[in-house]
């Protein structure tokens, strides 16, 4: 079993995977703010080059070579390295950051993964992006950091129908009734009528599933951003725009 680790840097607290032990990497707490990627970036490898995007909660992932230069960031959800030592980032405040490492070829992809997101499937996005530049399935893994729970999430059926269709089709009652009834559900019944709760690492799990993606690839943190209020942002909890980031550095 995947394990995660709290580290310490500078004495502030971040959290690391297992499963990505090869790769400099790190799911950053709140207790970071304000650093900016180029600042933590320096912290994980001085010379690293750090990249991040502007999030609109879509399915659009670029390598750096794409991504525009100067004072405007490129709009998208995902980022993929090309050559060693380029850091890719992602933020969060109860969204799923996701980080993505290819033993083979030490190439790596962060992912912003909210439920638009989730259900528009950017991480099978990346996964085909690093397809077209040479990694295997088989050679994938897959951190999931921390992110609002299911238990908490409560939204409607129509968002939870939506993110659902993602792994299996039909109209929205049998989407939810269908995921309700699977093992540890992504979908969890809610006293609140017309709401349910929704568990979006638990459906990304279930869209790598789908792929002929093995659970020995895949590692989700235990962590709620919206329960751990010691070391996590939460929208949703807090209704302030607050941030931690999550970044990895390619081989």
């Amino acid at each position: 079993m995947h394990t995660w680790h709290w580290r310490t840097c500078e004495d502030l607290p971040y959290l690391t995977c297992s499963l990505l032990e090869p790769w400099l990497h790190g799911f950053f707490t709140q207790q970071f703010s304000p650093r900016t990627p180029t600042e933590i970036t320096l912290m994980l490898r001085s010379q690293a080059e750090a990249y991040r995007v502007k999030q609109v909660h879509g399915n659009i992932v670029l390598a750096p070579s794409e991504i525009e230069q100067g004072d405007t960031l490129s709009e998208a959800d995902g980022l993929i390295t090309e050559q060693p030592n380029q850091a890719v980032w992602v933020a969060s405040a109860d969204c799923t950051p996701v980080l993505i490492a290819d033993s083979t070829t030490g190439q790596v992809a962060s992912v912003h993964a909210g439920w638009r997101g989730t259900a528009a499937k950017i991480v099978p996005e990346a996964i085909a992006k690093l397809q077209d530049r040479g990694s295997k399935i088989e050679d994938l893994k897959f951190a999931l950091g921390p992110a609002i729970a299911g238990t908490v999430y409560q939204v409607s059926h129509q968002v939870a129908a939506e993110v659902g269709a993602s792994i299996i089709s039909g109209d929205a009652d049998t989407i939810i009734e269908t995921l309700q009834q699977l093992p540890n559900p992504p979908i969890l019944s809610d006293r609140h009528p017309g709401r349910v709760k929704l568990d979006v690492r638990r459906v990304i799990g279930l869209q790598l599933e789908n792929m002929g993606i093995s659970p020995e690839q895949v590692a989700i943190s235990p962590h709620c951003t919206y329960q751990q209020p010691e070391n996590f942002f939460s929208y949703r909890r807090d209704k302030l725009k607050k941030v931690q980031w999550s970044g990895i550095v390619s081989k």
